[in-house]
């Protein structure tokens, strides 16, 4: 059983572990002859990488992307496409002694399968999330008509960005870690991508969303607020931000996720005070994922 893919036309599957020699990604399903070279790849991974400041984990790694595969004379060719990025700043003797971690999925990768991979959380480490950015910058290609762009909107329940460097050092000197929540926005999105009932945009949005790690929650448009609001009000209209019936409008299409606090405060390892900082490119390449996805599929049967 394959759980380590996401989409249906255009797809990506993930490999390797944080701890483990590499980690890499396969994409398939890209259409041919689109430019692409391992610049274009590492401009969004840089976004996202470690060591960059006091504010995230200290790991030091430059998440070099190399393509292996499915790109001739800087276009791709339609065979599948993989990458590869070498750990070089790994450090599993950090993590031999620990017991499962409450918060991380240690005690559950243990009930389910009977053995991890201790190292930093193995394949459930937000180290894989890398190759999800990667696989994100080759879905941006197939959609050059959408501006994709996502921020940080609130660190620690706090949306005024002055207090925020404060709130982290306060956090981080203390042992603690602070959640935050992402805004992504989706511009130019043309009318009827998507599809109704079981492959509806914003819930393949809001999966892909959620499947990040230290997700908790996942906002389409005024999300939660519209069970607290009346069909008169002014919200209503904007209720589905973009997305009617699971069919994208032609509107700008608002997706927004919440981080938990990382869970390894008091413990041994590299972590980061606050997840959520590292979390805007991640989020920008599961919505570019989703989004090529749909296109595909809408070209596919609509021509």
């Amino acid at each position: 059983m394959s759980i380590n893919s996401l989409g249906h036309l255009f797809r990506l599957t993930t490999w390797g572990e944080s701890h483990g020699p590499a980690i890499g990604c396969v994409v398939d399903g890209c259409p041919p002859n689109l430019q692409l070279d391992e610049p274009w790849v590492q401009q969004f991974l840089d976004l996202r990488r470690p060591g960059t400041s006091k504010n995230v984990s200290p790991r030091q790694e430059p998440d070099r992307v190399r393509i292996l595969s499915g790109v001739f004379d800087g276009r791709t060719t339609g065979t599948p496409i993989a990458m590869m990025i070498d750990n070089v700043d790994a450090r599993p003797g950090d993590y031999a002694n620990l017991p499962p971690r409450p918060g991380h999925a240690d005690a559950v990768y243990d009930a389910k399968y009977g053995f991890r991979d201790p190292r930093g959380g193995g394949r459930a480490s937000a180290r894989e999330t890398a190759m999800r950015v990667a696989g994100g910058a080759v879905a941006r290609l197939v959609i050059p008509e959408v501006n994709i762009a996502a921020s940080v909107v609130e660190i620690g329940g706090e949306p005024d960005e002055s207090r925020w460097e404060a709130m982290l050092d306060e956090a981080r000197e203390g042992g603690d870690s602070l959640g935050a929540i992402i805004e992504c926005v989706a511009v130019g999105v043309p009318a009827g991508w998507g599809a109704p009932i079981y492959a509806k945009l914003d819930a393949e949005l809001a999966a892909a969303c959620m499947g990040i790690n230290a997700v908790k929650g996942v906002e389409i448009g005024e999300g939660f607020a519209v069970g607290r609001a009346r069909g008169s009000d002014s919200m209503a209209a904007k209720q589905a931000s973009g997305i009617d019936g699971g069919i994208s409008t032609g509107k700008a299409i608002v997706v927004r996720v919440a981080f938990k606090p990382t869970s390894s405060i008091g413990i041994g390892g590299r972590h980061d005070p606050c997840v959520g900082i590292r979390g805007a490119p991640v989020v920008e390449a599961m919505v570019a994922l989703v989004l090529a996805d749909h296109k595909l599929l809408h070209r596919g049967q609509c021509g």
